[in-house]
């Protein structure tokens, strides 16, 4: 039997080809790779046709554990795929780490998995906010998982909310758009959404998105900015010298491996008055002696570290002696 082209595979992985294709992938595989074929015999299991329906389900009972694993460990595979995977094999093992590994994975099959997720399951979905707040049937799923941390369930109860500070935005769209109109549409923009919708604005937007979210009451918005794929070295090293933003995200941004690694954002972290005062005085050592000097002289700061400051200068000193 010949191999079948990308095409045909492509027609068979969307249900579109052929009732006789369809059986022969069922009966002999008709060429196809084994990983490729426990992909399609999920969709197949879901036919119209009750005859490719329910000889796809029987092939499917022949497959090995290690073939669906194998195929959700793919970049893209079909939702068919997961369904399958999370109805029929939640317990056994690979399996749900497959399933949350994978960010393809829809979130309402991981709600059929929440039971089974460990806390460092649990840990790493939160960690991704794209996918709780994209779901909330996930959300909703994750609530009732009896080992939620503060932190988690906290997360959890602002993506309920629906309280949203329109002062507060308004003041952060006047920093961060200059032009009245487009500041406007912006302001008209959020105002309508969701914290979900929000979160998905903060990660997706542009950049005066950001600037304005950056400063949302709500602190999984706040988060969502932070984890923007878009955000830039710039927009991080500003949110670092702004005195309103709050404790928490500028402690986020202190504690991001990635962010502390330009010096300006942590220069511009220590000079804030708002940082929280363990943060600046465990990255004190980091600066140079020009940028400790002037932070000694900085009485916007606490008294506290401006003095560390000037003790860590008189050191440096006299090590240089």
């Amino acid at each position: 039997m010949e191999t079948l082209s990308p095409e045909v595979l492509e027609d068979l992985r969307h249900g579109r080809a052929p009732r006789e294709r369809k059986l022969a992938v069922c009966s002999t595989g008709a060429h196809i790779p084994p990983v490729d074929r426990a992909e399609i015999l999920t969709v197949l299991a879901q036919d119209a046709d009750e005859l490719v329906s329910s000889r796809a389900q029987e092939a499917l009972l022949s497959d090995s554990l290690e073939i669906f694993v194998e195929a959700m460990n793919r970049e893209h595979p079909l939702p068919a795929l997961f369904a399958y995977v999370a109805r029929n094999f939640v317990a056994k093992p690979g399996i749900v780490d497959a399933l949350v590994a994978n960010q393809k994975c829809p979130g309402e099959q991981l709600a059929i998995v929440v039971p089974h997720l460990t806390a460092a399951h649990v840990e790493s979905l939160f960690d991704e906010l794209d996918r709780v707040t994209l779901s909330s049937t996930l959300a909703v799923a994750l609530e009732h998982y009896h080992g939620l941390t503060a932190d988690q369930k906290s997360t959890l109860q602002e993506l309920r909310s629906t309280a949203i500070d329109e002062g507060r935005l308004a003041d952060a769209a006047a920093e961060a758009e200059p032009d009245p109109v487009r500041r406007q549409t912006l302001l008209q923009q959020i105002s309508h959404m969701t914290v979900s919708q929000r979160v998905q604005f903060a990660m997706k937007g542009g950049s005066e998105a950001r600037r304005t979210l950056i400063r949302d009451s709500n602190k999984v918005v706040q988060r969502a900015v932070l984890q923007s794929p878009r955000l830039t070295d710039q927009e991080v090293e500003a949110f670092a010298s702004m005195p309103n933003l709050t404790d928490e995200i500028l402690r986020s941004i202190a504690t991001n491996r990635n962010f502390r690694k330009n010096y300006v954002v942590v220069r511009n972290l220590m000079n804030n008055p708002k940082t929280p005062l363990d943060v600046s005085l465990h990255m004190l050592p980091i600066l140079n002696a020009l940028d400790l000097k002037r932070l000694s002289m900085n009485k916007n700061i606490p008294e506290t570290l401006r003095s560390t400051a000037n003790k860590l200068l008189r050191t440096r000193a006299d090590l240089k002696r």
